[in-house]
């Protein structure tokens, strides 16, 4: 009997159902149906059996297809998606989200491996509720992460608290607890042979990942690693375009700095005008000191010089910073011309500072600028006062008018005064002198000043504040009101012989006229006023005697021509010896209790002799 095959419109059912996306049990039960309608011998049976099989395999190998080109698609939309993202930690946010989404997890999540300390960090993670998982750091080698990480292989365990294959630590077994994770796997971010970090994909329930969804992760952390390597580059691209950016916006800053500074020294600015520019460029107060620590100039208030800082500033040829300021110093080579004091600014970045130290450059470059001028000044100055005192006749005319080319009018009335001291320059003596004097110079090795005011006053002035600038005693003799270049010769010789007779009296340190030496004064002076001495000698004594028509005078002449004798003085004037004690008590009142001291009764002797001569 011919065998029977199965019928055509069952062959044709199962090509239908394949075609429509059926499911493996409807393949299967047209093979079913079959059998119970019974109407198939048995090689018809099993022919229609095996067209069954080989219809599920198709659908089977169909579905597989389909999973495939669905992954593909997904990778490939993940692939444009990083593509398309410049930030680092938007593309790391990115990676962990598909990951979780692709291989359908509980969880997913990323560490970044650290070189110089041998360990990884997660550093963004998706579906996760644990904050100390979340923290969690691996060494290298350590948990399942840490080994991806140091072989660069990936690995999975359907169970990690049972797998001894990974290193367990306390702190990272706590961590994944605390999440509730069962099953994880990891595969490495690698570009190359360098790896990256570690990308995770796990469940809080037991799970086999397949070889596929291995490849599956493996693939997207490929393309991530591609993907964060390439923001990577972009944000460093990015800040160094941005640090150009600013280095060029610096340099102009710096550049546009230096030459406001420089066209105020060529346009003849003065410290003040530098430390206004210098103020207004760091937005903060600028003070200058000179090499001794005097003020120079200053924007504001000035601010205090720590030393400390100066001797920091001198050595390591750098600004330096205090708690509140910043201090530079103003140096030409080694030698010291100055300091700057920056207030205002506790936080200075390094452009700042460098402009800072620029300023001191500049204003080092002034202080050098102004010395020059000083002297070259002083040297013309000093040549005036030469020609003055030497040759004052040979052309009095000229010498008028190259005082008047330097501001000084010599037909004026001038106080002229000599300052001496022991050691020390006389260069700087001069040059503490010049605020005192409308002309200053160095002369036969004696300080020379031409000032204005009374000479006796001025010179006792000057003494004290030039041996506080120098620390040593200064001694000034003066003399004058002079007028003209002869007037002014001789009474620099009268103010130099003041000076030699201060020093022989022992008053080193003081400064006088003559007239302010008594009766020597008057010896020594060229124009002797006798009867200013008299008068400054014994003139409360005289007014006295005047309005009162007592005879304190006449006591007086009688006790000196007596020796100081009482006794005799009384006999003399024939009076009570009371009489001549009360009216000395006078005299010691209106003279000074000291008026019988020495010196002071040497004056009175010969003040009263010269008030008898002119009486007479």
């Amino acid at each position: 009997m011919t065998a029977v095959t199965a019928p055509s419109d069952a062959l044709r059912r199962l090509l239908d159902l394949l075609a429509s996306g059926a499911s493996s049990e409807q393949l299967a039960h047209v093979v079913v149906t079959a059998r119970a309608e019974g109407g198939l011998d048995a090689a018809g049976l099993a022919a229609l059996a095996g067209a069954g099989e080989q219809a599920l395999r198709i659908r089977e190998t169909l579905a597989e297809h389909r999973r495939r080109e669905a992954q593909l698609a997904a990778l490939f939309d993940t692939a444009s998606e990083l593509a398309a993202l410049s930030d680092p930690d938007t593309v790391l946010r990115s990676i962990v989200r598909r990951a979780r989404a692709l291989l359908g997890v509980d969880v997913s999540y990323l560490s970044l491996n650290n070189e110089a300390e041998g360990k990884t960090y997660i550093r963004v993670s998706d579906g996760s509720v644990s904050a100390e998982f979340q923290q969690i750091v691996l060494g290298m080698g350590e948990g399942l992460g840490g080994l991806v990480a140091q072989t660069a292989r990936p690995y999975a365990t359907a169970d990690y608290f049972n797998d001894d294959r990974f290193k367990h630590t306390r702190h990272i077994d706590s961590g994944v607890e605390d999440e509730g994770l069962t099953a994880i796997l990891g595969v490495p971010l690698a570009i190359g042979p360098k790896v990256l970090g570690v990308l995770f994909a796990s469940d809080r329930a037991t799970r086999e990942f397949s070889a596929d969804e291995v490849a599956l992760l493996s693939s997207l952390a490929d393309h991530a690693a591609i993907a964060l390597d390439s923001a990577n580059l972009l944000d460093q691209t990015r800040r160094a375009v941005a640090e150009l950016n600013e280095a060029n916006a610096t340099m102009e800053r710096a550049e546009d700095a230096h030459d406001r500074l420089t066209d105020l020294v060529l346009r003849g600015g003065d410290l003040p005008d530098v430390a206004d520019a210098v103020a207004g460029v760091l937005h903060g107060d600028l003070t200058v000191y000179d090499a001794d620590g005097t003020l120079l100039a200053s924007s504001a208030d000035p601010v205090a010089l720590d030393p400390d800082a100066l001797a920091a500033a001198r050595a390591s040829g750098r600004a330096v910073s205090t708690k509140d300021n910043w201090v530079c110093a103003v140096q030409a080579g080694p030698e010291l011309l100055g300091s700057l004091v920056l207030a205002g600014r506790p936080g200075l970045t390094d452009p700042d500072r460098r402009l800072f130290e620029r300023a001191g450059v500049v204003t080092a470059l002034l202080l050098m600028l102004r010395r020059s001028v000083v002297r070259a000044e002083d040297e013309v100055r000093g040549e005036l006062l030469t020609d003055l005192l030497t040759a004052p006749d040979r052309n009095p005319r000229a010498l008028l008018a190259r005082g008047r080319r330097l501001g000084i009018d010599l037909s004026a009335p001038h106080a002229v005064l000599v300052a001496h001291a022991d050691g020390g320059s006389r260069r700087r003596l001069a040059s503490a002198a010049a605020r005192h004097a409308t002309l200053v110079g160095v002369h036969a090795e004696e300080v020379v000043l031409l000032g204005t005011g009374d000479p006796d006053e001025l010179a006792g002035r000057v003494a004290a504040d030039l041996g506080a600038a120098t620390g040593r005693p200064v001694t000034v003799g003066a003399a004058g009101p002079a007028s003209g270049p002869s007037a002014i010769a001789d009474a620099h010789a009268e103010a130099a012989r003041c000076v030699r007779a201060l020093l022989a009296l022992g008053r080193a340190g003081e400064g006088a006229a003559m007239a302010g030496l008594g009766f020597l004064g008057q010896l020594l002076g060229d124009r002797a006023d006798l009867d200013a001495f008299v008068r400054r000698t014994l003139g409360p004594v005289l007014d006295y005697d005047e309005r009162r028509g007592t005879e304190l005078v006449a006591t007086l002449r009688a006790y000196f021509a007596n020796g100081s004798q009482l006794a005799r003085t009384k006999d003399v004037l024939h009076v009570h010896v009371n009489t001549v004690v009360q009216r000395l008590e006078r005299v010691a009142s209106l003279l000074g209790e000291d008026w019988q001291a020495p010196d002071r009764a040497l004056e009175i002797q010969l003040a009263l002799r010269l008030h008898r001569l002119r009486d007479a």
